[in-house]
């Protein structure tokens, strides 16, 4: 189970072992972290998928409403909302079947990422993928072996 690796370990595994990401509060607002976050995922070889009331289409990917509504499995659902919404997102992660969820830098809510870890999933909080990527994520031929 997660909790018994360590903080850093939960998230390499999240990193490498991910491909859909459903990135909750994606729109097509430039200016939000989420729009920069979802595109360093792209580049990294990621499949992200908008989460958005709008339901915008964001990179070239489709936008869905809800996380229930989308018609394929997930890995990662990632969360760009307040951390008094969060919650009901880490549940909502839960029903649909997700490996992991990902709270951004400043949403916490501890009683989530207890449920989302009794359920059996990763779960990484206050923390952002652009960061951790180039210190944890996945290694390519170019960069070579990580010590």
């Amino acid at each position: 189970m997660s909790h018994q690796r360590t903080e850093d370990a939960v998230i390499r595994d999240v990193l490498v072992e991910s491909e859909t990401w459903a990135v909750v509060g994606l729109s097509t607002n430039t200016t939000r972290a989420a729009y920069g976050v979802a595109q360093m995922l792209q580049r990294q070889g990621k499949r992200i998928v908008p989460v958005h009331p709008a339901a915008e289409t964001v990179h070239g990917e489709q936008g869905y409403a809800t996380l229930a509504d989308i018609p394929f499995p997930v890995d990662v659902v990632d969360v760009f909302v307040r951390s008094e919404h969060a919650g009901d997102v880490a549940d909502q992660a839960v029903a649909i079947g997700a490996k992991a969820v990902w709270f951004q830098l400043g949403v916490i809510d501890e009683d989530a990422a207890a449920r989302v870890r009794e359920a059996g999933l990763d779960m990484v909080m206050d923390r952002c993928p652009a960061i951790e990527w180039p210190r944890l994520g996945p290694v390519d031929a170019v960069e070579g072996a990580r010590p």
